[in-house]
């Protein structure tokens, strides 16, 4: 699999937690941004004639916020310079606040099928607090206008004295509006986010406290009929994500636009999150790339083997012999071993048990410690 990543910097506020590349104050600058990206994307995809890209993911920033005829023509430009597999996943992320008919029309037109709608809480005092600019009302509305489409939500636990019932309601609003994939994600406070702030004052939910929320959340998903398939994420039987999937397997994606990451034969690179940067990079033909690094050995064994336990499906043994020309469970027999309680065998596949999955990272890092090392 390969998919394609499209950002669009643009947001009509910035929410107190966003750590993201996005800018109300660049909003006039939309235009020549657009021109800019078309003639990026073009650019790339006279490069990658080779590859076929199975998804394509408009994220953001705010990309709805943007006029749909300029949504249409990134489709429009990527259908033209790239070989797209059969019946390509097509996501667009929304703003319940942004979206109108005249939206859903071009992009239904375009090719787009799946939405993504930043819900976060389905209380509007919460929302309020974020500096979201939409309302759990609005978010039925847009809910409505893309009524028999592809859903999915997302949803933040670990706000300011969030209680697990609120995220339960928040669920039901989801499910309310259709959905068949719900992301729930704990708050991260980011450093230079208003939000820190909070963080500092004690404000926000403990570790403890949004770890005892993600298990009831989790639960009461399993019963709603939504399966956990990656830590964060979970969905109705067949409506995974392919576009994160994608890159929880190692695949490979190009990222166009401001901020945009890629992973190319075995090198990652990332474009400059400054606009006009990226702007006149563009315009001059230059590379907007601010780093690049080229991911192998230890260093690719590793993140393989870190994507892969953050999700159900686990360390696939085969495909990791067939990557690195090892036997996992030799290499890596201290770490397993160590890990043991923590860990099952299925098949092919060793994976995080279900009850530890959201606790992963000290598991994960112990596969860390002497990469590739068993002799220590």
């Amino acid at each position: 699999m390969a998919g394609i990543y499209i950002h669009i910097p643009f947001c009509k506020s910035k929410c107190t937690y966003c750590d993201f590349a996005s800018f109300p104050k660049e909003i006039g600058k939309m235009e020549s941004y657009f021109a800019c990206l078309y003639r990026e994307i073009e650019g790339w995809g006279k490069k990658l004639t080779n590859k076929v890209f199975d998804t394509v993911y408009i994220g953001g920033g705010t990309p709805s916020i943007a006029p749909p005829n300029y949504i249409s023509g990134v489709i429009k430009q990527i259908k033209k310079y790239y070989t797209l597999s059969d019946n390509p996943e097509i996501t667009i992320e929304i703003n319940p606040g942004t979206l109108n008919k005249e939206k859903v029309d071009a992009y239904k037109k375009a090719g787009i099928n799946r939405f993504s709608i930043g819900l976060q809480t389905g209380y509007d005092e919460q929302l309020k607090r974020l500096n979201r600019i939409h309302t759990a009302k609005d978010f039925l509305l847009c809910t409505n206008m893309l009524k028999g489409e592809n859903i999915s939500a997302d949803i933040l636990i670990g706000l300011h004295e969030q209680t697990l019932e609120q995220v339960k309601k928040s669920i039901d609003l989801a499910i309310a509006g259709g959905v068949s994939h719900i992301s729930m994600y704990a708050l991260t406070p980011e450093v230079g986010t208003p939000i820190y702030t909070d963080y500092l004052n004690g404000e926000l939910l403990s570790d403890d406290e949004t770890a005892d929320i993600y298990d009831g959340a989790r639960e009461y998903l399993k019963e709603k009929g939504f399966d956990r398939y990656e830590v964060s994420n979970f969905a109705k039987q067949g409506y995974e994500s392919k576009h994160n999937l994608n890159y929880w397997k190692r695949g490979e994606y190009i990222g166009l636009g401001v901020s945009a990451s890629s992973f190319i034969d075995n090198r990652r690179f990332t474009n400059t999150s400054v606009i006009d940067e990226y702007m006149n990079a563009i315009i001059f033909n230059k590379v907007p790339e601010v780093s690049s690094e080229t991911v192998e050995g230890t260093d690719a064994e590793f993140e393989f083997i870190m994507l892969a336990l953050r999700t159900k499906y686990g360390i696939d043994t085969e495909v990791f012999k067939k990557n690195f020309n090892k036997d996992f469970e030799t290499e890596y027999k201290k770490q397993l071993d160590k890990k043991e309680k923590y860990l099952e065998k299925i098949g092919n596949s060793i994976k995080i048990k279900d009850e530890y999955l959201y606790v992963q990272n000290d598991i994960i890092l112990e596969f860390m410690k002497n990469t590739g090392d068993t002799n220590e």
